[in-house]
């Protein structure tokens, strides 16, 4: 068999430095508009995988699709079959400040989660599923003197896209989380087990408490400019792994 149950590349056929968007359309966007000499490597179910060059460099940037199930298919399979050694999501996040605006960014140090995952993945612990730090310290840095406004600090991974608690919102603002996504938990802990390196770069796409909201058509193209950032900073890490 070539490739994996959901990825039909050929091992190598992805660089070591993956960028995962949940919509593989924005995939596409970022690939055409951020790479040079792309290719498709990967379009089982419209998941589409390419790869390419930045600034010489090889990198692949791929969807994840949404939640926790879908990504931990994805970057299992990519950590493990593939070799990639490190994952960063470049996602959209409902933002949970009252002061944020739509396209802000924030950098997830940490995640936390309702979902079961990672417990039955640690044994029934409780697993503090953390971005690599050097990745983390070098996307920061770089973000600072290219003058974007970046905040860093804890999202919250859920499985609810449509809670039913109604509580649930005035509980992690109470608990200082920045924002709101459905898959950095599961990737933080599958980065962990495999001994690879990962973090996650949101975008606002609607503020909360604010009621503000993106376009379907702004958040396909969201990041822009920021993923030159990204790249550059991802690059420098991959060198020292």
């Amino acid at each position: 068999m070539t490739g994996t149950p959901h990825i039909e590349a050929c091992r190598g056929d992805f660089a070591e430095t993956v960028l995962m968007p949940g919509d593989p359309l924005r995939a596409q966007a970022l690939a055409k508009n951020h790479l040079d000499d792309v290719r498709l490597v990967n379009s089982v179910r419209n998941m589409f995988g390419f790869t390419g060059t930045f600034k010489g460099r090889p990198v692949s940037i791929m969807g994840s699709g949404m939640g926790m199930p879908s990504i931990s298919i994805y970057a299992h399979e990519l950590f493990d079959y593939y070799d990639v050694k490190q994952i960063i999501r470049v996602g959209t996040c409902g933002g949970l400040l009252p002061d944020m605006h739509v396209g802000d960014l924030v950098l997830a140090s940490t995640a936390s989660t309702d979902s079961a995952m990672n417990r039955q993945r640690f044994s029934g612990w409780d697993f503090a599923a953390n971005a690599d730090f050097e990745l983390l310290r070098r996307v920061h840095e770089k973000a600072v003197q290219s003058g974007l406004k970046i905040r860093t600090g804890n999202v919250f991974a859920s499985d609810w896209f449509y809670n039913p608690d109604e509580t649930f919102i005035a509980k992690v603002q109470k608990m200082g989380v920045l924002a709101l996504d459905m898959e950095s938990a599961a990737l933080y802990a599958l980065a962990h087990q495999h001994g690879r390196k990962a973090l996650t770069i949101l975008s606002v796409s609607d503020v909360i408490p604010t009621g503000e909201q993106a376009s379907h058509e702004v958040r396909q193209n969201a990041f822009g400019a920021v993923i030159e950032v990204v790249l550059e900073a991802a690059l420098e890490v991959e060198t020292q792994v």
